[in-house]
């Protein structure tokens, strides 16, 4: 899969402890620098109350553009300071929420106004979905292997009776057929454009194809997650994903595609997180 095309959106934020979207308008959010990105100290209510708010302001056309909203683990800290290109697309970024709890242990240790929770995606996404329920948002989902995306949708509907999850595409797509797909996700008044095409290509996606996606209120990349949901993948137990061992569960499950990468990544992002975090 690829997205093609390598225009950059403006960074929002200034480097003051709160965020701004200069843009897009507002609310300010208050952010944290955590292994040297500015996470936003956001609780998954707050991101929840934040969603509907912006896609009222989008369907008003006080939004005239999506906001691009991401997330950082230890993986995305790493990948942040070896790569300049990945570190453009993450700043890039209109709010990045901490998916990890080493950020959030952390924030405990460096900051004074620690995070207060962590937001990972797979959480959140039950929260949007029972606030969009209740509130006729309208979510699209790209991303995952043939037929991943649509059994999340089915499995998200029928948990949350009146969800409208308006469309699902997987992830496997050239370049020429990007904009073709924005079309449709515009033609169905899409709120929510929840992108799973893995790093850097989801980032990517969101940044090139903002423009054309006028009325989204957010594209949220999310990763893995449709294969949580709609392809046969388990999470760690609730005790390792408090200690911050989801990643011992996921290298464990698949030791050839992730144990290598975690065994590279960790240690890069422990010591960003032990040198570069503050208020």
């Amino acid at each position: 899969m690829t997205t093609g095309g390598t225009a950059m959106a403006s960074v929002h934020h200034d480097g003051s402890g709160v965020g701004y979207d200069a843009p897009l308008g507002g609310a300010p959010v208050e952010t944290l620098t955590i292994g040297g990105i500015r996470i936003a100290r956001l609780s998954r209510e707050d991101l929840r109350a934040r969603m509907l708010a912006d896609t009222a302001r989008a369907r008003s056309g006080a939004l005239p553009l999506p906001r691009f909203i991401t997330s950082a683990n230890g993986s995305v800290i790493a990948d942040y300071h070896r790569s300049p290109r990945f570190r453009a697309l993450i700043d890039a970024a209109d709010l990045v929420d901490a998916d990890g709890m080493p950020l959030v242990f952390a924030s405990r240790l460096f900051c004074k106004r620690p995070l207060t929770e962590r937001t990972a995606t797979t959480d959140f996404l039950l929260d949007a979905a029972d606030a969009a329920a209740r509130a006729d948002v309208r979510f699209y989902f790209l991303g995952g292997r043939p037929g991943v995306a649509v059994r999340a949708a089915e499995h998200l509907r029928s948990r949350f009776p009146g969800l409208q999850v308006v469309g699902a595409r997987h992830g496997y797509f050239d370049a020429d057929e990007a904009e073709a797909i924005c079309d449709r996700i515009r033609a169905l008044k899409v709120d929510i454009l929840w992108v799973g095409l893995g790093s850097p290509a989801q980032e990517q996606f969101a940044v090139n194809y903002r423009e054309r996606l006028s009325g989204v209120a957010w594209i949220r990349t999310c990763g893995g997650l449709f294969d949580h949901y709609g392809g046969g993948v388990s999470r760690a137990p609730d005790w390792m994903q408090a200690m911050g061992l989801e990643w011992m569960y996921r290298a464990a499950r698949e030791p050839l595609r992730l144990g290598w990468r975690y065994l590279v990544t960790n240690p890069i992002a422990i010591y960003f997180l032990a040198t570069r975090t503050h208020d």
